[in-house]
């Protein structure tokens, strides 16, 4: 009898076992995971059309980029988006930010405490009468109602820094003449970092518009300043420097730190006297770690 013959070759492996099925897998869910993204708008392909050679300059101001900020909400308050307006210092405008109704209402919250702004003495960490600062202001503690947690939620989600290492809102009034000469928001000093660490960025929200002046302006910036859309309708001050117009609702997001948490000298920056009108304006200070209130 013969006999059976068997095979020397060795059976087939299933081809699910196959390192390059399991690497065109992963590949496969990669490439569904980036799509996913970019359709919520988590990622985001950059746009080189618009600069030549597809190169982007840090400090060209001459083609600002623009983002629109999803929202469901519809307030009539006009289209949300953010403006890059700097890199050296990182500084950032979040188009209307606040609704005109939350802008007065912070105004009138406000008015039956103004007094006389004061500046921060280094030594003594106390508050001092300085000729640099002629506005007058007020403190609203942090989470006080409704509306104030509303907004400080939103300057949160805006820094993605928590809202218990932020301040609490000051508000701020500025009558025709009144300014504030260039200054740093960051402390030299070890005896107002106690609490809350250094200031790492601000967060500064205009109230009204203002007819003529009261700019902020960045003198210490970099970048060609005169290319800017709005050059032509800056006051002699707000040319002095990379400057940001007021607009009822807008926030300005400037970082006084460096991504390496270093200090960033070009975050200098002040208030142009007012010309004409009236300026409302209300700042949000954001430390390092938790400041405690």
């Amino acid at each position: 009898m013969a006999k059976p013959r068997y095979s020397r070759i060795a059976p087939r492996k299933s081809s699910s076992s196959s390192p390059y099925t399991l690497i065109l897998t992963l590949l496969v869910i990669f490439t569904f995971l980036v799509l996913i993204l970019l359709a919520l708008g988590i990622l985001s392909i950059p746009n080189t059309s618009g600069n030549r050679g597809g190169l982007h300059k840090p400090n060209d101001l001459s083609s600002l980029a623009r983002n629109v900020v999803n929202s469901d909400s519809d307030d009539g308050d006009g289209e949300k988006w953010v403006e890059l307006v700097s890199w050296e210092p990182r500084a950032f405008v979040y188009h209307n930010f606040l609704t005109k109704e939350e802008c007065e209402y912070l105004i009138s919250i406000a008015k039956p405490s103004m007094h006389k702004s004061t500046v921060v003495d280094s030594e003594t960490g106390k508050s001092k009468d300085s000729r640099v600062r002629t506005s007058s202001g007020t403190f609203l503690a942090r989470g006080r109602d409704k509306i104030v947690r509303n907004i400080e939620k939103r300057i949160a989600d805006f820094t993605f820094i928590p809202i218990e290492h932020g301040e609490g809102l000051q508000v701020l009034h500025y009558e025709v003449g009144q300014k504030y000469e260039p200054h740093y928001d960051y402390f030299m000093d070890d005896f107002n970092t106690q609490n809350g660490g250094q200031r790492i960025a601000t967060v500064l929200m205009y109230l009204t518009d203002v007819e003529e002046g009261g700019e902020t302006v960045f003198p210490d910036a970099k970048g060609n300043f005169s290319s800017v859309p709005w050059w032509n309708e800056l006051s002699e001050c707000g040319k002095k420097g990379l400057s940001i117009k007021p607009k009822q609702g807008d926030a300005l997001l400037f970082w006084s730190m460096k991504p390496d948490a270093t200090l960033d000298p070009s975050s200098l920056h002040g208030g142009c006297p007012v010309i004409k009108g009236n300026k409302w304006s209300s700042t949000k200070w954001m430390r390092v770690n938790e400041y405690k209130v």
